[in-house]
């Protein structure tokens, strides 16, 4: 069964849904309803479409289309600064083992030649909801479990809720603007994508986004794509809010990540240049490492190791494979990122658990030199 699990963000802010399917149906016809908390239904032959209700224990129906579905009764409601009643979504790849029929799902980011997408919703207004279109990534090809990476791509959002985390900026994807906020919520990293004004309908690239959050450190190649889906979560009302189409195709043929290599490269040394930056808060804190060639030769797989002050634990890592024994931390690097080139740099980050005080490690190794700090 397929749980979707958020946690409530710090300070109050959202928490997002869990959510669960059964087993699948047979394919939906027009008017076909759905009460049963997590009932489903196959539609195209190809997607899954869910009923999902889980934040509260009032009554929601769905009426499944051939291309969608819409919400014909919700008579929960929730609190703007917690939980949604539900989400009501379709689907395509797997939850909890739950898989749309014929899916290629999941697929290494890496092997993905191109990811396409199209949604269109129909709005009401007088309620609280968001129009979301999720995807799904781990560093395993899972068909079940908490995924470690949610995008969140908010097409429409009303009333006073808002994403996990904080703001960190805006980006151009999918011919618009988008505010970009993130955070964690205990069980996965989210990052969202947030629209300033309702979009009804988008016909769109995934693996911009993908490829966005991959540049941002939150992922690498070697991770997993394992489903996309799109629907509403709904806080208060909410009643004819619709999915009237969707479609997804994942095409592979893409290259397949190269493993890091599992001792330094002959030859030792390297001489380079680290700059380190953290953000902590009571109980934790985040790093983004970017290294810098400063020799005259390229280097072609890289191990940097340093160690932490006191009161710190390494929890989840992106761009590199780190681990952590005592104080002492060692980071390899992944496929796509163990050359770099003269004047070139190579990044990852980390997020971790903190006791105490915070301070950043002053010492750097690379390949068995010692790195100067910028």
């Amino acid at each position: 069964m397929k749980r979707k699990i958020r946690a409530l963000a710090a300070a109050g802010l959202l928490v997002a849904s869990s959510l669960v399917a059964v087993a699948l149906g047979g394919n939906a016809s027009a008017d076909t309803q759905i009460c049963e908390q997590y009932g489903s239904a196959v539609i195209q032959g190809r997607y899954v479409v869910q009923n999902n209700r889980w934040g509260t224990t009032a009554q929601q129906c769905i009426n499944v289309t051939s291309n969608g579905f819409e919400i014909t009764t919700l008579n929960g409601s929730s609190p703007t600064n917690g939980a949604p009643t539900a989400y009501p979504s379709v689907f395509f790849g797997c939850h909890y083992t739950n898989c749309s029929p014929g899916t290629n799902l999941p697929i290494q980011v890496s092997q993905i030649s191109s990811a396409t997408s199209s949604i269109s919703y129909r709005y009401v207004s007088g309620a609280t909801y968001n129009a979301s279109y999720d995807i799904w990534l781990d560093p395993s090809p899972k068909r079940d479990g908490v995924n470690q990476m949610e995008i969140m791509i908010w097409l429409n959002r009303q009333g006073p809720i808002q994403p996990i985390g904080s703001v960190v900026g805006t980006t151009n994807l999918a011919g618009r603007t988008w505010e970009v906020w993130r955070g964690s919520n205990g069980s996965n990293n989210v990052i969202s994508y947030v629209a300033p004004s309702a979009i009804s309908s988008l016909n769109f690239s995934v693996l911009d986004f993908i490829n966005d959050v991959r540049n941002r450190g939150a992922i690498t190649n070697s991770w997993y794509l394992t489903s996309i889906q799109a629907g509403f979560e709904p806080w208060q009302g909410g009643v004819g809010l619709a999915v009237t189409s969707f479609s997804a195709t994942v095409n592979g043929g893409g290259n397949p990540t190269t493993p890091p290599p599992t001792t330094p490269p002959p030859g030792g040394g390297a001489s380079c240049a680290v700059k380190y930056t953290a953000n902590s808060w009571n109980n934790g804190f985040t790093a983004d490492v970017q290294i810098t060639n400063t020799g005259s030769s390229a280097i072609n797989g890289w191990r940097m190791t340093y160690n932490l002050p006191g009161g710190q634990a390494v929890t989840n890592a992106w761009n590199a494979t780190v681990s952590q024994s005592g104080s002492g931390v060692t980071a390899r690097n992944v496929g796509h990122n163990g050359s770099i080139a003269p004047g070139g740099t190579a990044s990852f980050g980390y997020q971790g658990t903190l006791s105490g005080s915070y301070s950043s490690p002053t010492s750097f190794t690379l390949n068995g030199a010692t790195c100067s700090r910028t």
